[in-house]
């Protein structure tokens, strides 16, 4: 008698692009940081970041998706962005980091944000359903753990990335 090992099929875990838009997201804090470091940008931007949420809240509103949900997940994108700019400018100024030599604008970087932005949340509207429960957290930590280790990230990034998160499951 011949026994067969039995293969089980690896199904791709659903909220990788959630966490891989997540994850892009957190690293275009080191161009916002360039930009802004040494000038009059303040890192806290309250009437850029209230545009950002309103903009996702509508978005989200036409996509059928709870604005209130969308506008915490954004929240929570942009906390960790500004977490990323406040270490590097840190880093920078005390000196254990150098300051970067290409300094973009913000006017360069905003659309790229943007587009992430506009991404993520069709992300969100693609998985809507899974993003209930604690089987969503077990996937969003494992697709997490993947994208950290896949584009190597920082202690830092992984912490931003981490940061990012926490509103992407719906476990109540």
């Amino acid at each position: 008698m011949r026994i067969r090992a039995r293969r089980t099929r690896l199904t791709p875990n659903e909220l990788e692009p959630v966490v891989g838009l997540a994850a892009e997201r957190v690293l275009l804090a080191d161009q916002v940081a360039a930009a802004k470091y040494g000038t009059d940008s303040p890192i806290d931007d309250p009437s850029r970041e209230k545009q950002v949420l309103d903009v996702m809240a509508e978005k989200a509103r036409g996509m059928g998706l709870d604005p209130a949900e969308a506008t915490a997940v954004f929240k929570d994108q942009i906390e960790a962005n500004k977490l990323v700019q406040r270490q590097l400018f840190r880093a920078w100024d005390s000196g254990t980091a150098r300051p970067p030599e290409h300094r973009p604008t913000l006017a360069e970087i905003r659309p790229l944000i943007d587009s992430v932005n506009h991404r993520l949340l069709a992300e969100l509207s693609a998985t809507d359903a899974l993003r209930d429960g604690p089987r969503c957290v077990v996937r969003l930590v494992t697709a997490e753990r993947k994208a950290a280790g896949r584009l190597r990230l920082s202690p830092l990034h992984e912490t931003g990335l981490l940061r990012a998160l926490p509103s992407v499951c719906r476990v109540r």
